[in-house]
């Protein structure tokens, strides 16, 4: 996969929602969750598409994941950490599932962006992508 973003800690708007950071080439990492290399929960990274000129972000490599790739997530002062694509799901904006921010569980990264259809009147985009990778190694984060 070819994305290259850096990664700056977020949190949550007014409304409670995710702040996604507004560079198109900067990811958001929830801090309020686990972190890339956690032994369990849903580490979140998120991150835009596209941006209002229409250049793309970052995380418009998403679209072309597939099923098996490796993701490496490098981390200041440690190890890379190295995930496999597990599944990849496109979600309404509003019915994002809560077991994406779990704290607890297998450890999994979960890479969010949004996704079509883009309707302006409505906001923008209607949907997110939502990919989930696992640790590659014996379960743990490596």
């Amino acid at each position: 996969m070819d994305l290259d973003a850096r990664v700056t800690p977020v949190g949550v708007t007014k409304k409670g929602d995710m702040t996604v950071p507004d560079a198109p080439d900067t990811a958001g990492w929830y801090r309020h969750g686990p972190a890339p290399g956690s032994t369990g929960g849903s580490a979140v990274l998120v991150g835009h598409v596209d941006t209002d000129t229409g250049d793309l972000g970052e995380f418009a490599a998403l679209y072309d994941v597939r099923r098996g790739q490796r993701v490496e997530v490098s981390r200041d002062g440690g190890q890379p950490v190295r995930y496999r694509i597990a599944s990849r799901t496109t979600v309404p904006k509003d019915d994002l599932p809560a077991a994406v921010f779990r704290r607890s569980g297998p450890p999994v990264l979960t890479l969010i962006t949004c996704a079509p259809p883009y309707v302006p009147e409505r906001g923008g985009y209607l949907n997110n992508l939502v990919v989930t990778a696992e640790p590659i190694g014996s379960g743990r984060p490596q």
